[in-house]
């Protein structure tokens, strides 16, 4: 298997923990989803790696059909049960590369924290195919803004004390600051075949996270959940530390970037 592909798969093992402990996204970023692709419902959309069901049940809860594909068991299991209120919503158990595309079937495609995954030269073309005319692409996802995070400095030297080694664009290592993506995802976009009308909107938040609490986060990101035990287990000994010398709990402000483009007529 390969290195991104192992880090694909990676979820599976900690699907309890990632429903538990991953945020979910703007209500505001909904609505402006639902607008651009002006989508109603009952119409059904399609979702590019659900997992387990975050942003779906959004969506389904603004009275839209969601098909969900998923590649990780664990995830689309979990991502049922949180859609089991939204008979309208399905969730299909397969790699969006594999799935077999419904042509010109959805007005919108959109991506929640898993675009990243597909392999660009397969996911615009499958998800151009995918929508009707004029129908709309959503790709989103939340980032540490450690820019604005208080402690960052201190969090990034509890990483060097235990000898991480960083992933290019890690995003929850805090040496790297904020993850700066949009020129590289913005230039992708642009140049999909098929696709006009590229927007960029974001939205800033923060999530107050007792200590215990953001260690179980760190423990749902691929970087941190392949490293070696001895590893993990020192790297969070230091998070641990820096938080509780700070009253035991962190402010982590957030970054929600959302990419919009329009199938061609």
């Amino acid at each position: 298997m390969s290195p991104a592909n192992e880090r694909r798969l990676a979820f599976g093992g900690v699907a309890d923990l990632y429903d538990e402990a991953r945020p979910s996204y703007p209500q505001a970023l909904v609505d402006d989803v639902i607008a651009f692709a002006a989508v109603a419902p009952p119409e059904r959309i399609l979702e590019v790696g659900a997992g387990t069901g975050k942003a779906t049940v959004l969506f389904a809860a603004k009275g839209l059909g969601v098909l969900g594909i998923e590649p990780s068991p664990e995830m689309a299991a979990l991502a049922r049960r949180n859609c089991a209120a939204y008979p309208a919503v399905r969730i299909e158990e397969t790699d969006f590369e594999r799935w077999s595309a419904e042509p010109a079937a959805f007005g919108l495609v959109f991506s929640a924290q898993a675009w990243h995954w597909v392999e660009p030269e397969v996911g615009y073309a499958k998800a151009r195919s995918a929508l009707r005319a004029h129908g709309a692409l959503a790709v989103f996802g939340n980032y540490p803004s450690w820019d604005e995070c208080e402690i960052r400095d201190e969090l990034a030297e509890a990483y060097r004390r235990a000898a991480y080694t960083a992933a290019p664009g890690d995003p929850v290592y805090p040496a790297s600051g904020t993850v700066d993506e949009e020129p590289e995802r913005q230039a992708e976009m642009a140049a999909a075949d098929g696709f006009v009308e590229l927007e960029y909107r974001s939205y800033r938040w923060s999530i107050d996270y007792p200590t215990s609490a953001y260690l179980r986060l760190m423990r749902t990101h691929s970087t941190h959940i392949l490293l070696a035990e001895h590893t993990r287990r020192a790297l969070f000994a230091e998070i641990e530390a820096v938080i509780d010398r700070h009253g035991g709990s962190l402010t982590l402000p957030l970054l929600t970037r959302l990419y919009l483009t329009r199938a061609r007529g």
